[in-house]
């Protein structure tokens, strides 16, 4: 895995967050980013990829396919028409936020991959991990292009398998 394709993620931007939208453009680079991920994850059983609104969904969406399962969207609070779980958050600006599923859309034991595009604390994804979780499904792990190297990342880290193509460091 040369993974070539992490030149094209844009970090000259005006936040503290590189744009991964240069990337998802390239269709032989996402490609290879997908079945790098796929590789990583290799034969460890999972049921449905989660996706987290709105980047998550690119990347979760494409691995879900190519993973050959369902997707479940993770959707920011207040969007879905049905009944729903919400879990609020403080984000990597230190802003408050919501994710939400449908009440109705796991089964007890089922094994979900949690896709994000980038985590920055882990604080977006340890809410999808407690949607999930809340419904008795299984977080079989959880896949993303970059993982910050931080003490938040860390603990993430060592409560679930991780996979990601670029760390810090």
């Amino acid at each position: 895995m040369t993974r070539d394709y992490l030149r094209l993620i844009d970090s000259d931007t005006s936040g503290n967050r590189c744009d991964v939208t240069p990337l998802f453009a390239r269709p032989q680079a996402f490609a290879a980013l997908i079945d790098d991920l796929a590789e990583l994850i290799g034969s460890t059983p999972i049921d449905l990829v989660a996706c987290i609104d709105a980047l998550g969904f690119v990347l979760g969406t494409a691995l879900a396919q190519r993973l050959g399962v369902g997707i479940l969207t993770i959707r920011k609070g207040g969007k879905l028409p049905v009944q729903a779980n919400r879990v609020t958050f403080r984000d990597y600006s230190g802003s408050e936020k919501e994710l939400e599923i449908r009440r109705d859309i796991l089964t007890t034991g089922q094994r979900v991959l949690i896709v994000d595009e980038w985590i920055e604390t882990g604080a977006q994804v340890q809410a999808a991990i407690q949607l999930v979780e809340e419904q008795g499904a299984v977080v079989a792990g959880i896949a993303t292009i970059h993982i910050d190297d931080n003490n938040h990342t860390q603990t993430l880290c060592s409560d679930y398998r991780v996979w990601s193509v670029s760390t810090d460091g």
